[in-house]
């Protein structure tokens, strides 16, 4: 998107439609939860081998449970293999006031966070961080497809266009995540990714979406 040709102020009074019936609602939830019990059943062994190891690299907790929010503004549990240093919280607070955060808007990125250990790169380059949420799909706080659950903190410093990010569930794949040089992009692009697929949900943008989030991971280009 070409942000000087884009007036994202103006855009905070167009309304936002959130496609997707009933038949499309069922079928996405039923497949939610047939698709996460299946991973589950299958590879539930590997996550928790992913678990054993982070443990042992520092032994400290290795699951990270962080409070997100969720469709409709209700907090939710969001788990992850932790692939930061135990402090990294209080890091957090520090690289921002040292004004050292790379991303516009609300959210905070590094592409050298200092925070991340070892075996943490290797989780974060291969999307295996992420695992823990087929639990949260199964529970129904997330979708496989969605955006991203984002902090508290970032949604209290939403524009009302932003919030709009938040009118459907969460998911553990989301539009951003498959564009190319994702990190290039400014959050206000990232939300217009996000409601294009409010917008213009369905099984087969769904479908599409994940084969190309699968694609990225196994093509090694979640880091561009």
């Amino acid at each position: 998107m070409d942000e000087e040709r884009i007036n994202y102020e103006e855009l905070n009074n167009k309304p936002v439609k959130v496609a997707g019936g009933p038949f499309y609602r069922f079928v996405k939830r039923s497949f939610d939860i047939f698709a996460s019990f299946m991973f589950l059943l299958l590879f539930g062994w590997f996550i928790l081998i992913l678990i054993l190891i982070k443990w042992l690299e520092d032994f400290h907790r290795p699951i990270y449970v962080s409070k997100r929010v969720g469709k409709g503004g209700k907090e939710i549990k969001f788990h992850k293999i932790r692939s930061m240093k135990p402090n990294a919280d209080k890091m957090k607070d520090d690289l921002i006031n040292d004004g050292l955060n790379e991303a516009d808007g609300p959210v905070f990125k590094m592409k050298d966070d200092p925070r991340i250990t070892k075996f943490g790169k290797f989780l974060r380059k291969t999307s295996l961080d992420e695992l823990p949420q087929v639990w949260d799909i199964f529970c129904g706080r997330m979708s496989i497809v969605g955006p991203r659950p984002p902090l508290p903190e970032e949604v209290a410093k939403y524009t009302p266009r932003q919030m709009h990010r938040l009118d459907v569930r969460g998911g553990l794949i989301c539009t951003w995540q498959i564009t190319k040089n994702r990190h290039s992009i400014s959050f206000d692009e990232w939300t217009e990714l996000d409601i294009a697929y409010i917008e213009h949900r369905s099984i087969g943008l769904d479908l599409k979406i994940i084969f190309k989030g699968i694609w990225f991971v196994l093509t090694d280009r979640t880091g561009e």
